[in-house]
């Protein structure tokens, strides 16, 4: 650094570093299904469309797996982890050096990866590169970091024996993910998964399959033996509903709505008893009392509102606002909303994209219509953006009361609503008052109501002065109907893990 306070290379010590910018995709190479590190088309010979929600336009044609390739990807992972398989004599660092090696790609490939993401999924590129990737690529060098310090105890035990455990890979895991955020969910389940040492058959949302299926080249690039990952584009009702069922799989998870879940779990019983996790919907109680920082509680909860144009199973879709400051947090929310900018996802400018396909936009617009006639006051947004594709206006409601449907069902989509509130009993009792229990948040400056609130409120999250603050180091999953078992975090381990106790019994020298 030069003394005059430039960085040599002509750079200001304060001058930011330039926006990363979206590749220009000439076409989409991989649209095939990976199984056993190779290329396949689909056993009936099916393809699918996939699109671009911010135009309508096509990007391409994908391979459509049904049950027939269910179950060569499932025989491929399956002698992928068998007993005596290079995958299965890997010891555990060079495993942890893989996942490492697969983080490398992904830093080596960020700028494409995300543009490919904002391609097939309508949300703006710098959220793709700086939320998503980053995330993704957090994710891997954290249970690359695990891959060798997954061990059992020893322990002492009655008579004359000594005991200790084992712990071991589960076995083929299943993997069935959504679109609204396609990388980082398949990061969710594959790290932990590999970590542990098993296999993995992976089916990504069909509305999103794009970025999956290149992960799938580099998988094979970073040195997976064949079968260790095996990927396959399809609808939920033939892929989704094979792997739930199949026998020759010993553990599913999956992350979508409560509905789903419920049927993935009913087949999953019925079939082989496999395990389950499930990260499903949520109704999501965030709380600002009146001693809060205002302006960084209105802050906080617009990003847990509109984020992903809502299309987030945190979102923050129920806000309860203490009744001194109710009316000075809707004027600032509103005043907020109205600078959001919607555009072109591949504008720098752009802080809000597209709802991801047709079906869910109509979805939102019927629940906004309900809460205009339940009687919620509408404060802003509201409507399409009838000049693009499937763009909604961020949507504030005030007024809103617990028995209206925006605040019963989850919306999936840019909508706030605001309610007012007098008491802790009341709040808790509201905030409660849901059938989902993934996240809560809570804003306010005293350290004691903050852990008062925080024992009280039944989610699996609880936020105090931020929202959608997560970390690969953290667990996160729901009580209630969002969901059984724990992604990320040590917690994940446990999931795609089998203990083995082992007994000796000890004979006395004579």
């Amino acid at each position: 650094m030069a003394q005059n306070g430039t960085i040599e290379n002509g750079m200001s010590q304060n001058e930011a570093p330039p926006l990363p910018q979206p590749v220009k995709v000439q076409e989409i190479k991989y649209t095939k299904i990976f199984i056993n590190n190779e290329w396949h088309t689909s056993v009936k010979a099916k393809k699918f469309s996939t699109f671009n929600p911010a135009t309508g336009v096509k990007i391409c044609e994908v391979e459509e797996a049904d049950k027939a390739d269910v179950d060569k990807a499932v025989e491929a992972a399956k002698a992928a982890g068998k007993r005596g398989s290079p995958w299965r004599r890997m010891d555990v660092s060079s495993r942890g050096r893989l996942l490492h090696k697969l983080a490398d790609l992904l830093e080596r490939d960020r700028s494409l990866l995300a543009t490919i993401e904002s391609m097939d999924t309508g949300k703006p590129f710098l959220q793709s590169f700086f939320v998503d990737l980053d995330g993704c690529i957090k994710t891997l060098r954290y249970y690359a970091g695990w891959a060798d310090k997954i061990h059992g105890k020893t322990m002492p035990v009655d008579d004359n024996f000594m005991c200790l455990t084992k712990h071991e890979p589960i076995g083929v895991c299943g993997a069935i993910i959504p679109w609204n955020f396609p990388l980082l969910m398949f990061m969710w389940k594959i790290a932990p998964a590999l970590c542990c040492g098993n296999t993995v058959v992976i089916k990504p949302a069909e509305q999103t399959p794009l970025t999956a299926l290149y992960v799938g080249a580099l998988v094979k690039e970073a040195g997976f033996p064949p079968g260790v990952v095996n990927i396959l584009p399809g609808f939920g009702p033939t892929a989704g509903a094979a792997i739930a069922s199949h026998m020759g799989i010993d553990k599913v998870a999956f992350t979508g709505s409560t509905e789903v879940g419920q049927l993935i779990k009913e087949a999953a019983a019925k079939s082989n008893l496999k395990r389950v996790t499930l990260e499903l919907g949520g109704k999501n109680p965030c709380i600002v009392f009146a001693d809060a920082d205002l302006q960084l509680a209105v802050e906080e909860v617009q990003k847990g509102a509109f984020f992903n144009q809502g299309q987030c199973c945190t979102a923050a879709s129920r806000v309860f606002v203490e009744e001194p400051i109710y009316d000075e947090f809707v004027r600032l929310s509103v005043e907020s909303t109205k600078k959001i900018v919607i555009g072109d996802p591949m504008d720098p400018r752009t802080s809000h994209g597209a709802q991801i396909d047709q079906q869910q936009f109509e979805k939102i617009l019927e629940l906004v219509e309900s809460g205009k006639r339940e009687g919620a006051k509408l404060e802003c947004g509201g409507s399409a953006v009838k000049e693009k594709g499937l763009f909604i206006q961020p949507t504030v409601f005030s007024e809103v009361q617990d028995h209206m449907r925006i605040a019963k069902e989850e919306i999936f989509g840019p909508v706030l609503c605001i309610m007012k509130f007098k008491s802790v009993e009341e709040v808790i009792d509201r905030a409660n008052g849901t059938q989902y229990g993934l996240t809560a948040a809570v804003f306010t400056r005293s350290v004691s109501r903050a852990l008062t609130m925080s024992d009280a409120l039944e989610a699996g999250t609880v936020w105090v002065n931020c929202y959608n603050a997560l970390h690969a180091q953290a667990p996160f999953g729901g009580y209630k109907m969002s969901g059984n078992g724990r992604e990320l975090g040590e917690y994940a381990l446990a999931e795609y893990s089998e203990v083995k106790a082992v007994t000796i019994k000890l004979t006395e020298q004579q």
